[in-house]
């Protein structure tokens, strides 16, 4: 028997230069397991290293990243600063790399003491060693995590033989062969998870709300790609505006930019970017599980019903199924959802998701950085 991912045949899939992302993205629950069972024998490692760095008082933890890395700062964030148990002057924040980069006398406090999270699937990204460098340049005490789906990376090899430094790796599986982030993505993000705010009941419930999408919502999503769009929206809140910023980021490269890609809160869409919507504009709303933030969403969705200005409006689950998850951890299963549809967006358009920039407009590990010396007068 042939293998199938995302319903398709490897050779139909190596046809139309696809094999390497339906693969990534089908393999993620399987990922995710060998990520938690990598990850158990060295939490008492891992948490002997960081039981004194998160002792220290107004402590800073910065989650940073470039692109799609940087997006599971902007995810976590929140959750983070409400469930880690955290003393009167702690806190985490989510800066991406390229802001700090740009403006690192405006991101880094020399004074407070900072551990300066960064996620990269190979490691590689320019900005990414920078900013490692600028933040040991002009913070007093700086502690580096590197969470990475690469061994080899410049990002790995710089924390090596650095008792300031401590490395957390991916399953191989996760350095992701595609031009897009799937598989490293999640596994990152769920990486961290398990590490600051372990919580097996909600890993095992949004495991088995994505492996239902992969398995039972193949049809439809194949089908909504279908639908003639011109432009896609994505809307989540709280944590999940970090995952409708990664699902716009995954659409906008899988199409190589042919269809554009937005994303916004249902709250925030009313304030200017809801004049967007036409009869070829689909909408995804990611709807929380949260029973207040919920309402916010209901609400929303019945104006954009009543409206009736937008191609579609879909939800990747219905309420019933979510109940009781907590969003940072429902973001997995929906962008999986959404990675599913930009995946088959591109086939619809004549797109090779594995490559669908091959003139190098853009690449898959970023060039053309230069990095400059900083020097504060």
């Amino acid at each position: 028997m042939h293998q199938l991912y995302l319903g398709l045949e490897q050779e139909a899939l190596k046809q139309k230069n696809a094999l390497w992302t339906a693969r990534e993205i089908s393999q993620q629950p399987r990922v995710w397991e060998q990520l938690v069972d990598s990850m158990q024998p060295l939490q008492k490692e891992l948490q002997q290293w960081l039981e004194p760095v998160l002792a220290l008082p107004n402590l800073r933890i910065i989650l940073t990243g470039a692109g799609t890395s940087a997006y599971i700062g902007e995810a976590l964030q929140a959750h983070l600063n409400a469930r880690m148990k955290l003393s009167a002057g702690q806190r985490v924040e989510a800066v991406s790399t390229t802001d700090i980069l740009s403006n690192p006398d405006l991101q880094l406090r020399k004074e407070v003491p900072t551990l300066l999270v960064s996620y990269g699937r190979s490691g590689n990204s320019p900005e990414s060693l920078a900013v490692v460098r600028l933040a040991d340049q002009l913070i007093d005490q700086c502690w580096h995590l590197v969470v990475s789906c690469n061994p080899q990376g410049a990002l790995v090899k710089s924390a090596e033989d650095n008792l300031q430094c401590k490395v957390l790796l991916m399953p191989a599986a996760a350095h992701d062969q595609s031009f897009a982030m799937t598989s490293s993505f999640t596994s990152m993000m769920l990486a961290t998870l398990l590490l600051f705010t372990p919580d097996y009941e909600q890993y095992k419930k949004m495991r088995m709300l994505a492996g239902l999408i992969l398995q039972r919502e193949l049809d439809s999503i194949a089908t909504l790609a279908l639908q003639p769009c011109r432009r896609l929206v994505f809307l989540g809140s709280g944590p999940l505006l970090g995952i409708a910023r990664e699902a716009a980021l995954k659409l906008l490269e899988l199409t190589a930019g042919r269809l554009p890609s937005f994303y916004e809160s249902p709250l925030g869409f009313r304030h200017g970017p809801k004049s967007l919507i036409d009869d070829g504009t689909q909408i995804v709303l990611l709807q929380s599980a949260n029973p207040y933030t919920s309402l916010y969403d209901a609400d929303l969705r019945l104006e954009l019903q009543k409206d009736r200005l937008a191609l579609h409006v879909s939800a990747p689950l219905p309420l019933s199924q979510i109940a009781g998850l907590d969003d940072v951890w429902l973001g997995f299963p929906y962008i999986v959802y959404c990675q599913m549809l930009g995946f088959f967006k591109s086939l619809q358009l004549g797109i090779g998701p594995d490559n669908p920039c091959p003139t190098g407009e853009v690449n898959r590990v970023v060039q053309g950085v230069n990095v400059y010396p900083f020097g504060q007068e």
